[in-house]
């Protein structure tokens, strides 16, 4: 985390504009013709997979790293956070704030010097002491120190002063550092995915100083709330039909409405293409077949019918072969849309009953619920409060060592862990296949209910033939999705199901929870979908009984 700093803050001048900006690595193009303009009120979000270009795209914005075409213009003053922590640095908490204000705190003993001037009645005192008042004002440095302490207090950050950086966790040295560029009133922030290491209340927080402060803010994010919280403009950086990034405004709701509209014009220009091509493809073979078979004329037919028959044949395939090649399919492949397989429901009063149950160690609050079909349950808490532990009770991997846990007979449940452990060195293809094996062999599936992995649109047919280890952790939590999926769960369990999900993908699989027969329970700590659910009942724990909410209206 660093501050670029003109020598003093720009204000309503304060502009950063990047224009035709593209970006390789290696061969890899990262970054394609972006054009961005961030003012004093801007509040941008960049969003897109992993690799898209993101990260790099700040350091452009920075100045940090140069790109190979466009220019970037920057007027006013700079602070930016890393999603990435060094570990190296030697400084106390004090040492870091003082270094963050280091600006203010000059200006006010240039200030007071050229107070104890004008005191003394020293030549040109006035100027001087104007001037610094001046500096002073502009950077509102009376205020400087109060308002990092605020951010350390609001974000659970370290606030002895003594204490070294290097001693604290990446999550404290993180919030440390996040403080001090919050208070530090720079004319724009750039922030790396700055929920990461926040608690509840410093997201808060954090959402109120990026909508309230002064300058403009451009964060990369795949925090949903977040970004629905503070984001007007959102920069998409995931493939599009042209391969240029895109822009759209109306902050959250407009990315997701935008977004759909997009690919829903992308598939349909695909589709178009690819019928005319098969439909030209059928045309050349049918007269293909026709050269071969059709030009021989019946038994008796002179040799001049039969040449030149042959010659209109020919002239007939040349000119199909023509077509062909004229109409090459330029509209790249669109992106997977994630098929939700269809889970049926059981009949019967409840699937699952919990009574008072408890596990030593991970779930000390007693726990009761039933889950009826298409029964909807939200789990949220502290970490700590036995989360995970409660889904393992109702997977059946954890034995409760008080109460009960009973499982209507027949009932197919699948659960999601919130850690993937799949096995590196198989192939992704593989270890679904085996998978689909074991769960017809043990009777939970019949070959009429199987379902093949591209066909869940989670893994394309290129990444499915990978090792799991060469898979992104986004690719690796797709795979686990589809071996849960796989089974045709009754009840389904997912414990953190948004971690390492794109938006697109999270926002699909909501909607589809939303809608399946079967029972849903879900764990999370994710706020977007924490609001998306809020109709379900919810089981809170972490106290001395777990508190049950009823769904909303």
């Amino acid at each position: 985390m660093h501050a670029t700093s003109i020598a003093h803050p720009a204000r309503r001048r304060a502009q950063l504009t990047a224009s035709d900006v593209s970006l390789l690595r290696g061969a890899t193009r990262v970054l394609t013709s972006v054009d961005l303009v961030v003012t004093p009120s801007s509040r941008i979000a960049i969003v897109g997979e992993n690799g898209r270009g993101k990260s790099s795209l700040l350091h452009v914005l920075a100045g940090t790293l140069q790109p190979d075409s466009g220019t970037v213009q920057r007027i006013g003053t700079l602070g930016v956070a890393e999603q990435e922590m060094s570990a190296d640095d030697n400084r106390s908490v004090g040492e870091a704030i003082a270094d963050t204000i280091a600006q203010p705190l000059a200006a006010l003993a240039a200030l007071n010097q050229a107070g104890a001037g004008l005191a003394d009645g020293t030549p040109g005192a006035e100027e001087r002491y104007a001037a610094a008042l001046e500096t002073a004002e502009a950077l509102d440095a009376w205020d400087a120190e109060r308002r990092v302490l605020i951010a350390l207090e609001a974000l659970g950050a370290e606030t002895d002063p003594t204490r070294l950086l290097a001693e604290l966790s990446v999550g404290q040295r993180y919030r440390v550092r996040l403080a001090c560029l919050l208070g530090a009133d720079h004319d724009f922030l750039l922030l790396d995915e700055p929920t990461n290491h926040l608690d509840r209340a410093g997201l808060d927080f954090l959402s109120e100083r990026l909508r309230s402060r002064k300058g403009g803010v451009v964060i990369v994010s795949h925090d949903r709330a977040l970004l629905a919280d503070v984001a007007e403009t959102i920069v998409d950086l995931d493939p599009t039909q042209d391969e240029l990034p895109r822009l759209y405004g109306n902050g959250f709701a407009g990315y997701r409405e935008g977004r759909a509209a997009e690919r829903e014009r992308w598939e349909q220009a695909y589709e178009r293409q690819q019928v005319e091509q098969a439909r030209l493809q059928d045309s050349l073979s049918a007269a293909q077949n026709r050269l071969v078979t059709g030009w021989r004329p019946e038994k008796g037919a002179n040799k001049h019918g039969r040449a030149t028959r042959a010659a209109g044949l020919t002239q007939s395939v040349h000119r199909r072969q023509e077509a062909l090649e004229a109409h090459a399919v330029t509209v790249p492949e669109p992106p997977q849309a994630f098929r939700f397989p269809e889970l049926r429901t059981r009949s019967g009063a409840e699937l699952l009953n919990v009574e008072e149950a408890t596990v030593a160690g991970r779930l000390s609050t007693p726990v009761s619920f039933a889950l009826a079909h298409r029964g909807r349950l939200a789990i949220t808490g502290p970490n700590g409060a036995g989360k995970s532990a409660l889904l393992g009770l109702l997977a059946g991997t954890l034995a409760p060592d008080s109460g009960h846990v009973r499982l209507q007979s027949g009932t197919r449940v699948g659960a999601l862990p919130q850690e993937s452990s799949l096995p590196s060195e198989r192939r992704a293809a593989e270890v679904f296949e085996l998978h689909l094996r074991q769960l017809q062999a043990s009777g939970v599936l019949t070959s009429n209910e199987a379902v093949g992995l591209t066909q869940l649109g989670l893994l394309r047919a290129r990444e499915a033939g990978k090792r799991v280890g060469e898979l992104s952790m986004g690719q690796q939590r797709r795979l686990d999705l589809a071996l849960v999926l796989a089974a045709r769960p009754h009840v389904l369990l997912l414990d953190e199901p948004t971690n390492h999900l794109s938006i697109a993908l999270v926002d699909e699989l909501t909607e589809a929870l939303g809608a399946t027969q079967a029972a849903v329970v879900l764990s999370t700590h994710d706020r977007q979908l924490l609001r998306d659910v809020s109709g379900w009942p919810h089981l809170r724990l972490g106290g001395s009984r777990a508190q049950s909410v009823p769904a909303s209206h």
